[in-house]
């Protein structure tokens, strides 16, 4: 792992962070599903016309094909879909928590469902990663945090764990990234404006936060941060580039705080902490 790689691994990890944030404004002006629709259509439509410009074809391989219907449903419309409905009532700090548990799910749904051998080291990280999750939870609890949006944002990172175990490496060979990354925005922008249709009504309050949330959103952690991520994958690989998942927690709750003001206790920190090292632990017994 050279000096690009650990810069584009941070680089993925504070823009894959940010983005609970940036949801968490535009959800407070405009319709969750129909803002993530929308970001999607734009964010599909730049990443095709960049990756037409770059010379990459449409010609994709099957497991590409496979790897842009998966996670354009499960990633794009089910799992940032649910957090978009969840940071309405739910902190971008705790939706980020909550979501940065997807390695530690990996490593669990692979040792139960696939019987994938899990090393004393891995074992204990998950034990950590867990027990971090319910400290910070039970201290949520007893301030009154909302359930619903909690259950919102397990059920969308369970649904991103079962993509990442069904489609594990298939977007990362053969080329064309860019070209991958556009396809997955535009098949996830199908998937939610029918929901959309029908369960919202299309009333937005027009703000100066709203557009920069919204550009930022698109831009960043719906373009760059894919794309960042899918090049290192290609660079190091799949198990290696997830080593930097485990700064997400800090990562969430630090642009958080900073920028909506959301207060953090000592459980709090203490738990994004353990999680952390959880986290850490288990990737660490899947590089050796």
């Amino acid at each position: 792992m050279d000096i690009r790689a650990i810069l584009m691994g941070l680089a993925f990890a504070f823009m894959w962070s940010s983005a609970f944030t940036s949801a968490r404004m535009i959800v407070a002006d405009a319709p969750p599903l129909y803002a993530l629709s929308l970001r999607f259509l734009i964010s599909g439509l730049i990443g095709i016309a960049i990756a037409l410009a770059l010379g990459q074809s449409w010609k994709l391989t099957r497991g590409q094909w496979r790897a842009v219907v998966i996670f354009g449903i499960t990633q794009n419309a089910l799992y940032l879909g649910l957090n978009f409905v969840a940071v309405q009532t739910l902190e971008a700090s705790l939706a980020a928590i909550i979501a940065s548990t997807m390695p530690l799910l990996v490593a669990l749904f692979g040792w139960l469902i696939l019987r994938e051998r899990l090393r004393p080291m891995a074992l204990a990280g998950l034990v950590a990663g867990f027990a971090g999750v319910g400290l910070i939870m039970g201290a949520r609890m007893t301030g009154g945090v909302d359930l619903w949006g909690v259950l919102l944002c397990a059920i969308g990172v369970i649904s991103l764990t079962v993509a990442t175990l069904s489609v594990r490496l298939a977007s990362g060979a053969g080329g064309n990234l860019m070209m991958i990354v556009g396809l997955q925005m535009l098949v996830g922008s199908a998937a939610l404006i029918g929901p959309a249709m029908l369960l919202e009504v299309p009333d937005v309050n027009w703000t100066w936060q709203l557009a920069g949330a919204f550009t930022y959103t698109v831009l960043v952690p719906g373009l760059a941060a894919t794309w960042v991520w899918f090049l290192l994958v290609g660079r190091i690989g799949a198990v290696k580039a997830a080593t930097f998942h485990f700064l997400n927690p800090f990562f969430g709750v630090a642009v958080a705080a900073l920028l909506l003001g959301e207060q953090l206790g000592v459980f709090d920190l203490l738990g994004v902490l353990v999680i952390m090292a959880g986290i850490l632990a288990v990737q660490r017994a899947r590089l050796g």
